[in-house]
């Protein structure tokens, strides 16, 4: 294993960096989380247009750019420093990798190449508070019961007149009240031979009723979708197994967060480092301070090997190697501190709406409620590992 990065892979973090400094600001990010959609779509067609962000990761026959889990890691490492609101994460990391390993060749020609340009966005709608379940990050359910059964939250699908309707709710969908397209996991089949199947649905379909709900973390925004006979189109043949391709969509997608959590991490980290050494207190910088310095160079050791389990991760994906859970357990652990390191440094102003520092504790807290928490993914991994397990 060649642990360098190729000049490709530097310049595309060079790139966004540089981009995302100049577009997305604190004032930027705030007026982006205070729109209808929750982000900026000038931006979002900037980093399409000039860094093909969203097909970073698709095959260049659908209008991608070729490129590896790696190079998407490092660009969620990117907008991560930044906490850039975008369709990113619901797009390319969620949903993207469903359509190329389950769609039909007509839904893939259709959609992939829309996706690509930047000018489709989608979502992945999960029933219920279990996407981390379904994405086998903190549990194993063979059976798909997370999807419920058209109550509770849960969706239920049937035919009718030819084709498919669908029933139910689904929340805590991120982007799903902006995204074009959604691809909603429901279970069809009736008691005795349910099963899981995903299904695309249009955004503007008739029945669908979408609310973005206010959310712990600002910069992730999510809805609850509530379908009532909405037309859906099935994805794929119907006789792929959803669930395996789900577990392999949550490796991926737990590495690319586990970047992303790296990249804030170390923002904060850096911001506090800066501030420490501009604060003075009884005539010294507070950074000057050994208890300081030992703090913070706790927090420095924390990222770093996060960042080496997220770098990891992103490179084991393509050699089918899982472990991008525990890596996205270290990463969210290390902004969690980071972050509260941050807001304790910072003192007073540290817990104000007014300063930034507050936004990447709740980026950590509001992953955490989405994809873990950290035990959870934590012990899932011993339970596939057989860590635990007695010697027979």
């Amino acid at each position: 294993m060649d642990a360098r990065f190729t000049a490709e892979q530097d310049e595309i973090r060079r790139t966004l960096r540089e981009l995302l400094h100049k577009r997305c600001g604190s004032e930027e990010l705030r007026a982006a989380v205070d729109t209808p959609a929750g982000h900026d779509p000038a931006l979002w067609t900037a980093l399409a247009e000039q860094l093909g962000l969203p097909g970073l990761a698709l095959p260049e026959g659908y209008g991608g750019v070729g490129c590896s889990v790696t190079e998407l890691a490092l660009a969620c490492e990117e907008t991560g420093r930044a906490l850039a609101p975008s369709p990113l994460l619901a797009t390319a990391v969620l949903t993207a990798p469903l359509l190329l390993a389950l769609g039909t060749d007509a839904q893939r020609t259709d959609l992939l190449p829309r996706i690509a340009s930047g000018s489709l966005t989608a979502a992945l709608a999960v029933p219920g508070p279990a996407l981390a379940t379904a994405l086998g990050l903190t549990g194993h359910d063979p059976r798909g019961e997370w999807a419920g059964g058209g109550r509770a939250g849960g969706v239920q699908a049937r035919q009718a007149d030819g084709g498919w309707r669908l029933y139910g709710q689904v929340d805590q969908v991120l982007d799903g009240h902006s995204a074009r397209l959604l691809v909603v996991a429901a279970h069809t089949g009736g008691f005795a031979r349910s099963r899981v199947l995903l299904f695309l649905v249009r955004g503007d379909a008739a029945g669908l009723t979408r609310v973005r709900q206010t959310a712990l973390d600002a910069t992730r925004p999510q809805a609850r979708l509530q379908l009532r006979g909405v037309e859906g189109e099935l994805l794929g043949y119907g006789g792929d197994d959803v669930l395996p391709a789900l577990a392999r969509l949550g490796d991926t997608a737990a590495a690319c967060l586990a970047a992303e959590a790296v990249g804030a991490a170390a923002r904060v980290l850096e911001r506090t480092v800066e501030y420490v050494g501009q604060r003075e207190q009884f005539g010294r910088p507070i950074g000057s301070f050994q208890a300081v310095k030992h703090r913070l160079a706790d927090v420095y050791v924390q990222v770093q090997a996060a960042r080496s389990a997220a770098y990891y991760a992103a490179w084991a994906t393509a050699q089918g190697e899982r472990v991008g859970g525990l890596a996205l357990a270290q990463a969210l652990q290390a902004l969690r501190g980071a972050a509260a390191e941050g807001i304790q440094a910072h003192g007073g102003t540290g817990f104000t709406w007014e300063h930034d520092v507050h936004l990447y504790f709740k980026r950590a807290a509001g992953d955490e409620l989405l994809f873990g928490p950290v035990h959870r993914l934590r012990a899932h991994a011993a339970d596939v590992a057989h860590v635990f397990e007695e010697a027979g």
